[in-house]
Formats: structure tokens, C-alpha cells, sequence
């Protein structure tokens, strides 16, 4: 059921249109008397249009666990797409405005009940909702737009309710429809040595200040500006920016002012220590680190997969002495013993880690019969999505063409994504006339 009373809240910037739209949607679709949740949405349209019936493409954010991006100025993909449709951007179930999963709302819930509630927050559930909300919106097909972990939704939707799409547009986010996450983790644990190398290559100083901040948090209690005890693992994880183009120089001048004496002893900076604090959004957004690896699961459990494979590649596992290696999009069990808002969700990430009976997230057969045009920015050098394993994929999908490019990083829709989805729109009028 839609619940219109957010109306009032329409507002207009940069001559587009921004409308809200909420939602209760079931909890569970296969057990409605498990209750609903809230699922909010802000539609978005030219006010030169007026009333115009453009079509409407939704935009599937990248994550998993992170609400759609609060646009700012009629740019970027935005205004490309905008041309030709109206936009809807989802707050997938749990994050933005819709309702929140974090340690504040699950904390009433024991952890059997945490991992229960939380086993409805994957691509399943989400794209239910998208098709709850056209429905409610009586549309007959729309488009949708998938970033990364919205890819993963895209293939999802085409595999569960295809005749409601138009088109599919997907960025850096064509996974295996039938992997394990250990193939997915030996191949990023590769592309993130490779992207380590090529940094340290480029600022080779970086390497011993790296050593000696590690050296520091080993042997020292460094707290962060939350209480939180900061540790060489933290450290580490800084590596997932290394996925995003021009972030290089950015984290070298972080290290170069990262250490200070004080008195005669060395201190990490208070201005480190806090943009360190920043770049932890698991504290935030707690469903990319429960759910991170459940989105890889189709009847089996990842049992911490990218832990197990991180023992395969020691060089990760710093020793004093020894190189300095950042690790990047991987979430580890350890996660849930430092980081103090995952702390209260570790039983329940325990559980939903050994859990095997994961419903499927694509239908193989549907895919290969596939008619709907599917138009994919594949980026050679992508550190989070293996360029192998998305070709891969595409190979098995009929209609679903690939613009392969060194061009841009994982980040490549928020860095340039005008040309992008002009590029992509491209291609599905162009898989469409060929049909």
C-alpha cells in the first residue's frame, strides 16, 4: 500500500521535480503475517515536462546496504537518462528513508531474530519491492538503471520478472549467476594486489609509512575519536578506495601527514585518526557487512569466505618487517569483535555466515531465453568485479551487450556517468532494432 501523505514534502531544484513516495511492503512475500516494513522512494522529473508520460527508469544503488544517491543539480547520469525518462531512485529495504536496519533498531531482537529479520534484506526482497511499487505506480514495463551491487538487482529482476522491464542498464555489476564467493575472492584478492602494487610503485615512501603506522597500532592502544580501538586491520580496509579512480595521491597525502611527535614519542594525528573513523561506513550501514557475502549465495553458506581465502594470501596478513598490503571490498569475521555498532550484530552475522539454505537470486534458464535489451559498462581494471566472470555471464544472456573499458575504475556512473548511460542508451536501441 502506498501512503501519499509525504506529498507536502515535493520540492523543485534546478528545474527538476523531486517527489517522495512511501511504502509498506511484506517483510517476508511468501508470509505476509510477518509483518510489513517501509520502503521510501523520490521520483524525479523535468518541471519543462509538466505532466509528461516518459517512461520511468529506477535506479538500483550500489551496496549492498546503502540508501540511492540524494541528487544534487540537474547532472550527470541524471540528466542524460532524464531525457527520455522520469526517474525513481529506491531506498532498497533497510537504508535511506526506508526502514533502517542498524544496531540501534535491531537491538530490541535476540540474534536468532536479528539473522531471521535480516535474511529478507537481500536482491530478492529488493527487487520484489521495485515490482510492488510499479505495480502501485500501474506502470506497465519501466527501465532500470544497476550499479555495482544494483547490477546484481538488475539480473536478479530479469530472472524473476522480466516482462516488466523495458530495458536494463547495468555499470560495473555483472556477477556469476552461479559461483561460489571463493572464486569471487581469489580474483579480487588478486586485482587488489595488483592495485597495491601500482600504488606503491607510484609513491614508494608510502610503503615504509604504512609500515610504521602498522607497527604503531600493533604495539600501541590508538583509540579512535569514537573509543574504538584502532588496529592494522582497520588500517587495511582504507584499500577499498584503491577501487574508485583518482584516489591514489588522495591516500598518500593522508599518510604523509599521519604520524607527529609528541614529547618525544610518535602519535598518529588526530586528523588521521578521524578521517580513518570516516571511512568506516560499516558503523553506518551495517547490512554491507552482515549481508556482504550472502549476496554471492544460492543454496550454499560462504562460511566467511573471504577470510578463508585471505589465509591463501598471507602477504595480506601484515607481520612487522614485512610489506604493507591494504586489503579492499571484503568483509571479515574479526569485523564484528572491533567495530563497535557491529559488535551488538556479531551472533547474528555468525549465523547468517553458516547459513546454507539461501534461495536462489537467478534463474539460469530465464536469463538464457532473455529478450529484454541489456546494455553493461564492464571496466577491465575493476577491482570489485572480476572483468572474467562478468563476461562470463554475459555470454549465457542473449540480447545483453557489453562496452568493455579501461577507461574508468568501479566508480565510472559517478565519475562521468553523462557519457556512460549516453553510451549505454546507445547500445539498447540498438539491441532493440536488431530484434
Amino acid at each position: 500500500m502506498q501512503n501519499n501523505n509525504m506529498t507536502a514534502q515535493q520540492f523543485v531544484d534546478s528545474g527538476v521535480k523531486f517527489t517522495p513516495h512511501t511504502f509498506q511492503v511484506p517483510l517476508d512475500y511468501s508470509d505476509e503475517s510477518k509483518g510489513t516494513i517501509q520502503v521510501f522512494a523520490r521520483a524525479l522529473s523535468l518541471v519543462e515536462d509538466g505532466d509528461s508520460q516518459k517512461p520511468w527508469l529506477v535506479y538500483f544503488q550500489g551496496g549492498p546496504g546503502f540508501p540511492s544517491p540524494r541528487q544534487n543539480g540537474y547532472n550527470g547520469w541524471v540528466k542524460r537518462v532524464m531525457q527520455q525518462y522520469r526517474v525513481l531512485l529506491l531506498d532498497q529495504r533497510g537504508t535511506g528513508n526506508s526502514s533502517v536496519v542498524n544496531h540501534q533498531t535491531l537491538a530490541h531482537l535476540t540474534p536468532q531474530q536479528q539473522a531471521d529479520y535480516l535474511a529478507h534484506f537481500r536482491a530478492d526482497n529488493i527487487v520484489r519491492d521495485a515490482e510492488f511499487i510499479r505495480q502501485q505506480f500501474g506502470v506497465q514495463q519501466w527501465a532500470i538503471l544497476g550499479q555495482s551491487f544494483g547490477g546484481f538487482c538488475s539480473l536478479t529482476y530479469l530472472s524473476m520478472f522480466p516482462e516488466s522491464l523495458s530495458r536494463s542498464y547495468i555499470t560495473g555489476g555483472v556477477p556469476s549467476v552461479s559461483r561460489h564467493p571463493d572464486d569471487v575472492y581469489h580474483a579480487t584478492f588478486k586485482r587488489t594486489m595488483e592495485k597495491n602494487q601500482a600504488f606503491f610503485q607510484q609513491f614508494p615512501k608510502a610503503q615504509q609509512l604504512c609500515q610504521r603506522i602498522a607497527d604503531h597500532l600493533a604495539t600501541n592502544q590508538v583509540l579512535l575519536p569514537n573509543g574504538q580501538r584502532f588496529t592494522v586491520e582497520q588500517f587495511q580496509q582504507i584499500g577499498i578506495n584503491f577501487g574508485m579512480s583518482d584516489t591514489f595521491l588522495p591516500t598518500y597525502y593522508m599518510l604523509e601527514n599521519a604520524l607527529i611527535e609528541v614529547e618525544g614519542k610518535t602519535e598518529l594525528r588526530y586528523e588521521f585518526l578521524n578521517s580513518m573513523l570516516m571511512e568506516q561506513s560499516f558503523q553506518t550501514n551495517p547490512i554491507y557487512a552482515i549481508l556482504h557475502e550472502s549476496i554471492y549465495c544460492q543454496g550454499f553458506a560462504s562460511n566467511w569466505s573471504a577470510h578463508r581465502v585471505r589465509q591463501e594470501h598471507p602477504e595480506f596478513n601484515y607481520r612487522s618487517g614485512q610489506a604493507f598490503y591494504f586489503t579492499g571490498e571484503m568483509v571479515f569475521p574479526w569485523m564484528f569483535d572491533q567495530y563497535e555498532t557491529l559488535k551488538p550484530l556479531k551472533q547474528a552475522a555468525e549465523l547468517l555466515a553458516e547459513k546454507s539454505d539461501w534461495t536462489p537470486l537467478y534463474n539460469a534458464q530465464q536469463l538464457a531465453n532473455n529478450t529484454v535489451p541489456v546494455s553493461c559498462a564492464v571496466y577491465a581494471d575493476d577491482m570489485f568485479v572480476e572483468i572474467d566472470i562478468s563476461r562470463e555471464t554475459l555470454a549465457t544472456i542473449p540480447n545483453a551487450k557489453a562496452w568493455i573499458t579501461n577507461e574508468y575504475e568501479h566508480n565510472g556512473l559517478r565519475v562521468d556517468g553523462e557519457r556512460i548511460l549516453d553510451k549505454l542508451i546507445a547500445m539498447g536501441e540498438h539491441t532493440a532494432a536488431m530484434r
